[in-house]
């Protein structure tokens, strides 16, 4: 008994070509979207690197003006013409008593609130977190009107204990958000130990909570001076004396009413503002290097 068995016939060359077609077609189609990807990643680096490139490189020549020029010769006089007290020593003083004082107190107040938002369980809980996400998305510009009534009533304008507490509360939302976040992530059962030996809820948080979340912490504190530092608005409005502005405001002391600008010591006086935020976050780096590593803290 035999059976038949069917032939293999090669494709015709026509369909093979159209298979060819197809295949380049693909190819070239993806060539041209990686392109344009490309060219569209490169535009956005360029709309950044070309300002800092700005900066840094007229904050070298004395003759710099709008455009991207490399300095000839290199020159340090821009630096020396800002380096005195009225321009740059006082508002930078002014910047960090502000700043960081305001620091300060959003973390330690971001602490406190965030502890029984982490630890305890109420049924308000879920619409005081809504309610915390939902004013991190508040304009501060549309307060601001009766914020500086409100402070003209309580004397507290043109002082640095109002705007201070008023920089802190703007700040305190998100604190109170990421801080509650990273305790979370600190094991409860650490806690319980303590409170077994007999500490109290707040020595538990300043002994074993704290020290464990300082990455956590570090980055609050980064996130929320930055963030002050560059604050131009507020101080703007609740701060009258020039004696008293920081470094985020002087800065208008480079436009001239007359529109002139001396860009050199404009873009010098920008790399020393940039410094301080520079230098913290240099400083808590490593902080930022070691994540939360609670392996083996909590034997099942």
């Amino acid at each position: 008994m035999t059976t038949d068995t069917p032939e293999l016939t090669a494709p015709p060359a026509a369909a093979r070509a159209g298979a060819h077609r197809v295949v380049r077609r693909r190819r070239s189609s993806h060539v041209v979207s990686k392109l344009t990807v490309n060219l569209v990643l490169l535009l956005i680096a360029a709309c950044f690197v070309v300002p800092l490139l700005w900066v840094v490189l007229a904050a070298f020549n004395e003759s710099a003006t709008l455009s991207v020029t490399w300095p000839d010769p290199w020159s340090l006089g821009n630096f020396g013409a800002v380096l005195d007290e009225d321009t740059t020593f006082r508002p930078m003083l002014n910047g960090f008593i502000l700043c960081g004082t305001a620091t300060l107190v959003t973390i330690a107040a971001s602490v406190l609130a965030a502890y029984p938002l982490s630890r305890y369980q109420s049924r308000y809980k879920r619409p005081f977190l809504l309610t915390i996400l939902f004013t991190t998305g508040l304009p501060i510009t549309a307060i601001m009107v009766p914020v500086y009534g409100m402070f003209v009533q309580v004397d507290l304008i043109d002082t640095y204990m109002g705007t201070i507490l008023f920089m802190a509360t703007t700040s305190l939302p998100i604190a109170i958000w990421l801080t509650k976040n990273f305790m979370d992530a600190v094991p409860i059962e650490l806690e319980e130990a303590a409170w077994t030996d007999g500490a109290a809820p707040m020595q538990a948080l300043r002994r074993i909570v704290l020290p464990l979340m300082w990455p956590g912490m570090s980055v609050v504190a980064i996130y929320t001076f930055i963030h002050l530092w560059g604050n131009f608005f507020v101080p703007f409005i609740l701060l009258q004396s020039n004696d008293n502005l920081p470094a985020s405001v002087s800065i208008f002391s480079f436009f001239s009413q007359y529109g002139q600008v001396v860009y050199g010591q404009l873009a010098a006086y920008s790399v020393i503002y940039s410094l301080p935020a520079l230098l913290l976050y240099l400083m808590l780096s490593r902080r930022l290097g070691g994540a939360f590593a609670f392996g083996g803290a909590v034997k099942g």
